[in-house]
Order: C-alpha cells, then structure tokens, then sequence
C-alpha cells in the first residue's frame, strides 16, 4: 500500500496535476474555437487568413500545456 502511495506522489504527478495547466489546455482549445468559427462568419480573404493565424495560436497554447504535462 505504501509503495503504491509513493508512486502517486512523484515531482512528475505533481506538476501534471496543476490546474494552471489544464486551464491553459481550455484556454488554447477556447481560441482555436474561435478560429474555427471566424473561418466561417465571412467569406473574405482577409477574415480567413485571420482566423487561421487565431487557430494557430490557440493549437500552439494547447501543445504547450500538454507539453508541460509531459515535461518536455
């Protein structure tokens, strides 16, 4: 039981259990959402090369937080 308990309690869990993180991963999935949607609200080259830098970032801030979960 008690070797089991330590397992859980490594430095590793401990920062992938940070609600920072998580907070991060829904932010960045937020934007890209936003993104998505802005592709479709008009149809100009303008809008959509706009959206698509927006998407981009928000897939960026979500790698990151996962990252951050594996420790890369």
């Amino acid at each position: 039981m008690e070797n089991n308990e330590l397992k859980h309690n490594t430095e590793s869990m401990k920062t992938a259990n940070q609600p920072g993180i998580y907070k991060l991963i829904i932010f960045g999935v937020v934007v890209c959402m936003v993104g998505t949607y802005a592709r479709f609200a008009y149809d100009s080259w303008q809008v959509s090369l706009a959206s698509w830098i927006v998407l981009f970032i928000g897939a960026i801030i979500a790698i990151k937080g996962v990252f951050k979960i594996l420790d890369a």
